[in-house]
């Protein structure tokens, strides 16, 4: 191992310690160059209400767009969404091992911390995308603020349906063990505390909502404790969030109803990192599928991050967050 290499391994008292890691090492490498993916294929082919939803939601004016897809959508062709690929995954027996081998190891968390994608051809409307993927390096032992642990890099080759290549993405994952925090020194505990720039307080205050004349409306029931969704009085689907417009049948007229308040967890994520100062990190925040059919982000109360699970039933409560601000979150109940 390298200088710089043992430098990382301040936190190894024993030799045997480090010939385990270099032992760990050379089996993580084993894997550089086996599959990752194969025989991949696209749920949808290349279509042009997804182009023009991605432009819309990226500001994208190009005019070439629909008549060719963007090319940063790549990834987007292969992905499987929620209900997965048909018949399975494509990821191979190789990268799954590879992955257990770092659990086994300690290395439990993971963060994805960037890509790189390289064009070859546009893809068109119309086009079958497929797609295999290879295990293509695995960093040595690399100590961050996170923790310790390993970057893997996959290569995923992504073609057209006649098999020529359209181009190419790599994707970084850091598998890490989750640092310990270091006990502060006792004359370290009781920093002197600076004074308090002007305006602080507003550097801590949660975000603020965007309101605008499409959803006023909601946030005017906030304001009177009422959770308010649309409901259009053509085809009486109702829609959250507020929008000029029906999704399912595209008329204008629409009526506020109130929600009544109780739903359940679809999916969840805990936000550990990165740190913001009106927040206290780690906490859940939920996709909560209200009894009237929509769905909304939310915070989740009333129960520990880590007790938060898809399908707990939730209830409507108002939060507020400070003297300006209120907002409606879910209070979850444990089994």
């Amino acid at each position: 191992m390298t200088r710089d290499e043992l430098h990382d391994l301040d936190d190894l008292d024993d030799l045997d310690d480090v010939n385990e890691l270099g032992e760990l090492y050379g089996r993580l490498r084993a894997y550089e160059g086996r599959t990752a993916a194969s025989g991949g294929a696209g749920r949808d082919p290349v279509n042009e209400p997804m182009i023009r939803h991605w432009c819309e939601a990226m500001g994208d004016t190009n005019p070439a767009y629909p008549g060719i897809a963007p090319p940063t959508m790549l990834q987007a062709w292969t992905m499987g969404g929620l209900a997965g690929h048909p018949g399975g995954s494509a990821r191979s027996e190789a990268y799954d091992e590879l992955l257990a081998l770092l659990d086994d190891a300690g290395c439990t968390s993971v963060v994805a911390t960037d890509c790189e994608q390289e064009y070859v051809r546009p893809l068109r409307p119309g086009d079958r995308v497929t797609f295999d993927a290879v295990i293509e390096s695995v960093s040595p032992r690399k100590t961050t603020k996170l923790g310790t642990g390993y970057f893997v890099t996959t290569r995923m080759n992504v073609r057209s349906g006649d098999g020529e290549l359209a181009g190419t993405h790599r994707f970084r994952i850091l598998k890490y063990a989750p640092a310990r925090p270091k006990a502060k020194p006792e004359r370290e505990r009781e920093p002197k505390r600076a004074p308090a720039p002007e305006r602080g307080a507003d550097r801590t205050r949660r975000p603020r909502p965007v309101i605008n004349r499409d959803n006023a409306g909601f946030w005017e029931g906030v304001a009177r404790h009422r959770l308010l969704i649309q409901r259009c009085l053509d085809c009486a689907a109702p829609r959250f969030p507020w929008l000029p417009g029906c999704g399912a049948c595209g008329s204008q007229r629409w009526e506020a109803v109130e929600a009544s308040g109780a739903g359940t967890v679809f999916s969840y994520v805990v936000m550990h990192h990165p740190p913001f100062p009106a927040f206290d990190p780690p906490y859940a925040v939920g996709l909560i599928e209200l009894a009237e059919g929509v769905r909304m982000v939310s915070g989740i109360t009333g129960v520990p991050y880590d007790k938060v699970r898809i399908g707990m039933p939730v209830e409507l409560e108002f939060l507020r967050v400070d003297e300006e601000l209120e907002l409606p979150v879910f209070r979850g109940a444990e089994a």
